[in-house]
């Protein structure tokens, strides 16, 4: 190349020689040449600079790019390994819950769409709650034909309508009743659902079993309790038997000591009558007569203690007659002890036969002083009491007002098992020869008769109280007796003619020669009919007396009222050795009516005999 041929800044470009059109191409013409002589061609050199910094570019971008790539392919494998624990950390997860999990999957079938579908998944507690094993890939119309409808509609609802349930259903292929959990699995067009469920075939055979023992718990509960009362009875039995027993060895005992004195007298009073020896004969009487009065006190006692004796309650002052007795108690339980009497202001009057409350009374204060061998100190207290439900429970009585006596001592006290004997007939703590053990059971009978309770309050070496509970009387005023008969009042009137009713022979003939000693007329019947045919006839009548137990179908009670329908003001006297409250009338007798408890004296039948003609 000449200097001609050349250009500033140019250098020659000598392409190789062309071979036609081919060769053209091969070897194309770079850009920003230019033509030289004899077929070269000439680079501009700022045209080559700006391929360099081109290339220089493009080897960055390059190497970025080949960085870019680098730590793409790492992030990939990092998602991946991340990818790949969570799948194991879910497949671990999946596996180890104890309850049963499944996918299921819905697909159209020939029942219908969404009429049957798939387990996609299932873990290993499936088997064990479903009792169904390898599910997975099992159609639910070919596991369960008989109930797929029922499966079917109720995940076919979660399907459609995307909100969970719970509910619980029996799987009766296998006798399961599970408890169940199904939610959706997003997107829908998943057409899966997702269910976990646990086996409560055990909670739901106790809650039957609860449910059926609940139905039969009345019956149980009825059969328990006729159990139990059998065995009360059973128990209550054998112990009236016990204290039968007991009672009847008492009385067998008391009376043919009793027995033996009256027998014994009236033998000696023969013989000394055939004897002539006349003045031994008040002796025998007398010792006759003690032991009818001691047997008299033991069957009033008796009475007393079951709750049948004849009383004749009445409007009483309790503290007039505390303080009446308090001389005689005092004198009673003798100088080593000491009395007090506190009585309350105001004390309600109670409605009670006051002689026996004045018995009661003197009974507890024996019993305190026997309880107390070296002396102490005997409080008798009077007070009034609202006792509400709670303390009425606890006293077995209603709830209401009544008023109490109380006879508290410092001696020995009580057991609790003497406490709770303390009131059986002929049990006694005191030793042989010095208690009968009717004194107690005869002050309970009495209370209880006259619709009040006893109860014992003590502690061993603290001494004891004994408690009276009497209803309070609102009618009438207080009364009270003095305890001491009087002696018999002549005859007020004589030419009267008594009617007597008694079964007894012997009672109608002291009756009789009573009557006659008066200056009375008597007139006898044997039996209710008998006399109720005197009565309705047009003998003269000033007085019935009659016994209350009567043969021949009419009691005396009957006989009384039926006398009053035609002498409507014919005075009226019981006599009676056993006074059921039903015939007397719970001691409420009509005006004119009278009560004479056997056995009595010839003396007290004169008096209440007249007394009764006058009233």
């Amino acid at each position: 190349m000449t200097a001609a041929n050349s250009q500033p800044g140019a250098r020659r470009f000598q392409p190789s020689k062309p071979s036609g059109v081919l060769e053209g191409l091969r070897n194309p013409v770079p850009p920003g040449a230019f033509p030289l002589s004899g077929g070269v061609w000439g680079v501009n050199p700022a045209e080559i600079e700006t391929l360099q910094r081109r290339a220089k570019a493009l080897g960055e971008e390059n190497a970025r790019l080949r960085v870019l790539v680098e730590a793409g392919t790492s992030r990939r494998k990092e998602a991946e390994i991340a990818l790949a624990e969570s799948e194991e950390r879910y497949r671990t997860l999946f596996n180890s819950i104890d309850e049963g999990f499944c996918i299921i999957e819905f697909f159209d079938g020939p029942h219908g769409p969404l009429s049957d579908y798939v387990h996609v998944e299932a873990n290993p507690a499936y088997a064990l709650h479903a009792g169904i094993p390898n599910v997975v890939g099992q159609k639910l119309r070919e596991m369960v034909a008989d109930e797929a409808d029922g499966w079917a509609a109720l995940y076919g609802e979660v399907l459609r309508s995307g909100k969970p349930i719970r509910f619980e259903r029996e799987l009766i292929a296998t006798g399961r009743h599970l408890e169940l959990a199904a939610f959706r699995i997003e997107p829908a067009s998943r057409r899966q659902v997702a269910v976990l469920f646990q086996d409560i075939t055990a909670r739901k055979r106790a809650e039957t079993a609860l449910r059926e023992l609940n139905e039969t718990l009345e019956t149980r509960v009825a059969e328990a309790i006729s159990e139990r009362q059998r065995v009360q009875d059973e128990l209550r039995q054998a112990q009236k038997m016990e204290a039968v027993g007991q009672l009847t060895g008492g009385i067998a005992h008391d009376f043919n000591n009793l027995l033996t004195g009256i027998m014994g007298s009236l033998d000696l009073l023969r013989t000394r009558l055939s004897q002539g020896r006349l003045s031994e004969i008040d002796r025998y009487v007398t010792a006759a007569q003690g032991a009818c009065k001691r047997a008299a006190a033991l069957t009033h006692r008796l009475l007393a203690f079951s709750r049948r004796q004849t009383l004749d309650p009445k409007p009483t002052d309790v503290n007039r007659l505390v303080k009446g007795m308090e001389e005689l108690i005092r004198r009673t339980v003798g100088p080593q002890i000491t009395l007090e009497v506190v009585t309350a202001v105001g004390l309600w009057p109670a409605l009670v036969d006051a002689s026996q409350l004045e018995s009661a009374l003197l009974n507890l204060a024996i019993n305190a002083r026997d309880a107390m061998p070296d002396g102490g100190r005997i409080t008798i207290e009077t007070a009034n009491r609202w006792l509400d439900e709670r303390a009425a429970n606890e006293r077995d009585l209603p709830a209401g007002q009544y008023l109490s006596l109380c006879v508290t001592d410092t001696g020995v006290g009580m057991t609790r098992d003497v406490i709770a004997r303390a009131f059986d007939p002929f049990y006694t703590t005191k030793p042989i020869g010095q208690g009968t053990g009717l004194g107690l059971s005869m002050v309970y009978g009495f209370v209880r008769q006259s619709g009040g309770q006893v109860r014992i309050y003590s502690e061993l070496g603290q001494g004891t109280t004994m408690c009276l509970y009497f209803p309070r009387h609102y009618r009438g005023e207080a009364e009270t007796s003095s305890g001491v008969e009087q002696t018999t009042r002549a005859p007020a009137q004589t030419g009267k003619t008594v009617l007597i009713v008694d079964d007894e022979p012997t009672v109608r003939m002291l009756v009789l020669e009573v009557l006659d000693e008066l200056g009375f007329t008597g007139i006898e019947a044997k039996d209710g009919p008998a006399g109720l045919r005197v009565l309705q006839s047009d003998a003269r009548v000033d007085l019935l007396i009659t016994d209350v137990g009567l043969p021949g179908g009419m009691n005396g009670r009957q006989l009384a009222d039926a006398a009053r329908t035609t002498r409507p003001d014919l005075p009226i006297l019981f006599i009676t050795g056993y006074a059921e409250n039903a015939i007397i009338g719970n001691a409420q007798l009509a005006p004119g009516m009278r009560v004479l408890t056997k056995p009595f004296v010839v003396e007290t039948l004169a008096r209440r005999l007249l007394e009764t003609i006058e009233d």
